[in-house]
């Protein structure tokens, strides 16, 4: 009689498909102890029951099944150590997005919002230090912060000190098309060239001005509800729009604290425009 487990007596045992052994095989990952090479029947042996059930904890965890081999595999506990750590941050960046996303739901499903606090602001045309870019939408965020770290080295070596917060302009073809230009920059005096820094002429504009309080993984929210003000109120979109940050990451870990200036370029709609025809598309 053949000693160890059938599959089926394995899959009981182990909580784990006849099927998912099967892959698990195939794979790699949980070979059996051994297979009868005329009939292809897998047989297992008593002391692979731990290590399948590490395996299914790990795959509980959605880790892939090429890094869970990777763990099992690791010549040591500091490795393996270090490729659980790397998959638990992952895990904790999702729940991180998950717990935003149902903010945000819970946000948008308020049967009555307050109502939008929007100023329209007149701003001039200044020059600041500035770093410029054309960028994909999902890179904005690593590019921002690579951006305003040189500018804050750059403004700190030249004893520039800023006159106001930092700021970002940001145009509409990173939004529709998810790639275009963007700036980020600070208000100083005699603004400096280094690196990719640059002196930069901000435009004059016209702004219907909102703050968006808290972190930014909802920010679309009160861009949505600007933009509708804006629409309402016969008014067109008319160039990037502008960020100040006025409480950030840089001032505070406490994102509640977070208040971001979002600022529409608006011009109003002579009569027979169409609301939003500047950035229409077919």
């Amino acid at each position: 009689m053949r000693a160890g487990l059938t599959i089926g007596g394995f899959s009981r045992i182990t909580h784990i498909s006849v099927r998912t052994l099967r892959r698990y095989h195939e794979a790699g990952l949980l070979e059996p102890a051994e297979v009868d090479p005329s009939s292809g029947y897998r047989y297992y042996a008593l002391e692979q029951v731990p290590t399948a059930q590490v395996i299914r904890r790990f795959r509980d965890l959605d880790m892939p099944v090429r890094e869970v081999g990777e763990v099992l595999a690791a010549p040591d506990a500091d490795t393996r150590s270090a490729l659980i750590a790397a998959h638990l941050g992952r895990l904790e960046d999702q729940l991180a997005q998950t717990r935003a996303a149902v903010t945000s739901l819970r946000r948008l499903l308020q049967p009555a919002a307050p109502p939008l606090a929007v100023e329209l602001r007149a701003e001039p045309e200044r020059t600041v230090a500035a770093i410029r870019a054309t960028v994909d939408h999902g890179d904005v965020l690593g590019w921002y912060a690579g951006a305003m770290a040189e500018l804050d080295a750059v403004l700190l070596a030249r004893q520039r000190p800023p006159t106001g917060p930092p700021c970002g302009l940001y145009d509409n073809a990173l939004f529709t098309d998810e790639r275009g230009d963007a700036v980020v920059f600070v208000p100083v005096a005699d603004p400096p060239a280094a690196g990719r820094v640059r002196p930069f002429v901000v435009a004059a504009a016209e702004l219907a001005v909102t703050v968006h309080r808290g972190p930014h993984d909802d920010i679309d929210v009160t861009y949505g509800a600007l933009g509708t003000h804006v629409v309402e109120n016969a008014l067109a979109l008319a160039g990037p729009v502008h960020e100040t940050y006025l409480v950030g990451p840089r001032d505070t870990t406490d994102t509640t604290a977070w208040r971001t200036e979002i600022g529409w370029p608006v011009f109003p709609i002579t009569s027979g425009s169409r609301a939003g025809s500047p950035d229409h598309h077919p």
